[in-house]
């Protein structure tokens, strides 16, 4: 199978790649390469004959038919996307044409690439979206996001996936593009980016910063490993079901200041403070994000049920295992420090 993964040297895509890649797929890597990109990501997928890469911006239309025509692929899964919660409250304008106008220009190449293809039954649109275009819940563990829950984004970045989770949704109504959908809780890893919560901790833990938790801590989030997020995707794109959405969870609900704390216990084992106090002496409560939701929860009956999909990893195990990866990869992260805005508090809202 030959896929088209938009957003490939990203966190998300970049595990989707490697994974694909050594499944046997022919993978096109479409990345534009901004400042959370980096082809590190996928230096080992890479090596291989089934590897392609175009720098392309998913803005550039014209570009985008051009990348289509030279590679004819498959399958789409279109992961490029402006994701940093925190960056869309200070600068929304690139959220709206990257996540809106940019998913329009792939769905008309799409469109055109899988007309002039004479319509081909197999071929598929796989949009890769968030849970948190669902908005927030309510404490009550009973309560949890299904594929029927209204939307009801709360910042500009989950404004502009529900916008284009809307587009492509249309796209299949109006035009027939063979589409499926996905929504996935707040993924963690390997290669995460480090503006994100989880990295940020590692980081500064290790730089012996302090440990930013926004708010009380009290926020509730599902946590995904992104590898098994990757199996995921890719067991959707191949069986799901036309035209159907899928929640994908990691059915590991924790508060931000427990999994904060759940950090800091493995790092206190792995790599000790020279003063033997734990890292927990550094978490720091700092003002909340304005418009922060209280709780994401995914329900994952569909995607279990009809496709057999769960995750393979708790967030415990998930964490140690990412833990480690940091401490064993600092040349990687080290380049990404001088990037703009990392290690900066972002979206005050002033």
């Amino acid at each position: 199978m030959k896929l088209l993964v938009t957003g490939g040297a990203g966190f998300i895509g970049s595990a989707v790649v490697r994974l694909a890649v050594q499944r046997g797929h022919q993978v096109v890597n479409v990345d534009a390469l901004t400042y959370a990109a980096c082809l590190d990501n996928v230096a080992e997928a890479a090596q291989s004959p089934d590897y392609a890469f175009e720098q392309c911006d998913i803005r550039d239309r014209a570009a985008l038919d051009t990348v289509f025509e030279r590679h004819q692929p498959d399958a789409v899964m279109h992961l490029a996307a402006e994701s940093h919660v925190d960056r869309s409250i200070d600068g929304p304008g690139d959220f709206i044409e990257t996540n809106i106008t940019g998913t329009f220009n792939m769905l008309e190449a799409a469109r055109k690439y899988w007309m002039q293809a004479g319509k081909p039954e197999a071929f598929r649109f796989h949009h890769i979206s968030t849970d948190e275009v669902y908005g927030s819940l309510p404490a009550d563990p009973a309560v949890q996001f299904t594929e029927e829950t209204a939307y009801d984004p709360r910042s500009p970045y989950s404004a502009s996936k529900a916008a284009s989770d809307h587009l492509v949704r249309a796209w299949a109504e109006t035009y027939g593009l063979p589409v499926v959908l996905t929504n996935c809780s707040n993924n963690y890893g390997p290669y995460h980016f480090p503006e994100k919560l989880i990295p940020v901790v590692i980081l500064n833990a290790l730089a012996g910063k302090p440990l930013p938790i926004y708010g009380d801590g009290s926020n509730v989030r599902d946590w995904l490993y992104v590898e098994d997020h990757a199996d995921a995707l890719l067991l959707v794109v191949q069986k799901g079901a036309l035209g159907r959405s899928y929640n994908i969870g990691g059915e590991n609900e924790r508060s931000n200041l427990e999994l904060v704390n759940t950090l800091c216990g493995i790092l206190d084992q792995k790599r000790p403070r020279a003063d033997g106090k734990s890292y927990k002496d550094q978490i720091t409560f700092v003002t909340d994000r304005p418009g922060h939701d209280a709780r994401y929860a995914i329900d994952p009956s569909r995607i279990r049920e009809e496709l057999g999909w769960r995750p393979s990893v708790t967030v415990e195990e998930g964490l140690e295992k990412t833990v480690q990866w940091y401490l064993d990869n600092e040349a990687w992260w080290r380049a990404l420090q001088h990037r703009d805005g990392v290690g900066q508090r972002l979206g005050t809202g002033k």
